[in-house]
Parts: C-alpha cells; sequence; structure tokens
C-alpha cells in the first residue's frame, strides 16, 4: 500500500500490506498478540495478530509517547491480575 493514501481508525489492516508489522508485546511462547506498524508519517496502527484482516487502530505519535511513557511509569498496572 501506498501508506500516503488516505489511512483511517478503523480501516482494514489488510489495506496497510502485510511488510512491516512488528510484535513488540508478543508473550514468551509468541502466541495471539498486537502487532504494530510504524507509518511513515510517523503515525502507529495496531492490530489483532490473530486476525490480521481485521481493523487497524491508528494513533498519532503524541498518544503511543503517552501510552508508552504512561505505562512505563506504572499507569496502567490496574490492568494486571491481582
Amino acid at each position: 500500500m501506498n501508506h500516503s493514501e488516505h489511512v483511517y481508525n478503523g480501516m482494514p489492516a489488510r489495506e496497510l500490506g502485510s511488510v512491516g508489522w512488528r510484535k513488540p508485546w508478543s508473550g514468551p511462547n509468541g502466541g495471539n498478540c498486537v502487532e504494530a506498524l510504524k507509518l511513515r508519517d510517523g503515525r502507529v496502527a495496531l492490530r489483532q495478530s490473530s486476525d490480521p484482516d481485521g481493523p487497524a487502530l491508528i494513533y498519532a505519535p503524541h498518544e503511543i509517547e503517552s501510552f508508552i511513557s504512561g505505562t512505563k511509569n506504572g499507569e496502567a498496572d490496574f490492568l494486571l491480575p491481582t
């Protein structure tokens, strides 16, 4: 896909192509997880690895930076099992 085409939140992930997707949050067994693709304009697409043709969530660079920073600071710890 030419990433200069219209990219929008919820678009079919297959329209972003199959090259470049990474699994930064894959568990030790490499199971189903979230895959990320950095787009040419700096935005980040996320998809579910078990549904690579499903919807892609598109985030602006500042949204991804806030998420990663907050996670490192423990702001998402409430999501972990107790």
